[in-house]
């Protein structure tokens, strides 16, 4: 399953807030389709489910790569669905993103393959990059790259930078100094329902 490219408020309406895929709001509180006024009692499927997509789409995540990503979990000692969350905070797209670099993971993503984003000094142009504790973020040093940063460090998608992550706004460079805790997750959502999700698939 490719990644989504259709109408993004369609999938917060249904959904809920995704702050990494857009920081648009919806002014309608009903969910999408024919029937979206009308009271339901999903099912647990339905539930597990809905969490899923949750998470998919505000990673920006194919169905093959959240797979895979629950599966690299797994072999994580702990807790698998924090883990989880560890490691798709950690993409360089969502880094980015999270220093303020720009307003959404899409917008972090197309910074990071258009070679706008150095990781310790040199061009990572993939936005699954896999960042580590003592990492270094920075902007390519030209006018171009720094102009479309400085536009987007002057309104952040999210307030505040999470405690692992540290940024030097005048300099147009972040550190990663460590591993995010769950409470800085900022997308609302139960993920060991995702590992319940994929252990029912098989």
């Amino acid at each position: 399953m490719s990644r989504y490219r259709g109408a993004v408020l369609r999938i917060v309406r249904r959904l809920g807030e995704l702050p990494g895929l857009t920081r648009k709001v919806s002014k309608r509180s009903s969910r999408p389709g024919q029937h979206g006024n009308q009271p339901r009692k999903p099912s647990e499927y339905a539930i597990r489910l809905e969490e899923k997509q949750k998470i998919r789409f505000n990673y920006g995540l194919t169905e093959k790569q959240l797979l895979r990503y629950v599966r690299d979990a797994k072999r994580i000692k702990g807790s698998t669905g924090e883990a989880l969350l560890q490691l798709l905070e950690m993409r360089l797209d969502n880094i980015a993103f999270r220093l303020g670099m720009a307003p959404t993971i899409p917008a972090a993503r197309q910074l990071v393959n258009h070679g706008h984003i150095l990781v310790n000094g040199k061009r990572v142009s993939i936005a699954s990059y896999q960042c580590r504790t003592g990492d270094s973020i920075s902007i390519r040093n030209n006018p171009k790259s720094r102009k479309l940063v400085e536009n987007y460090l002057a309104f952040p998608g999210l307030a505040n930078i999470p405690s692992h992550l540290e940024l030097d706004k005048p300099n147009f460079t972040g550190k990663v100094n460590g591993i995010i805790e769950r409470d800085w997750v900022a997308l609302q959502l139960n993920e060991l329902l995702i590992v319940e999700y994929y252990s029912r698939k098989g």
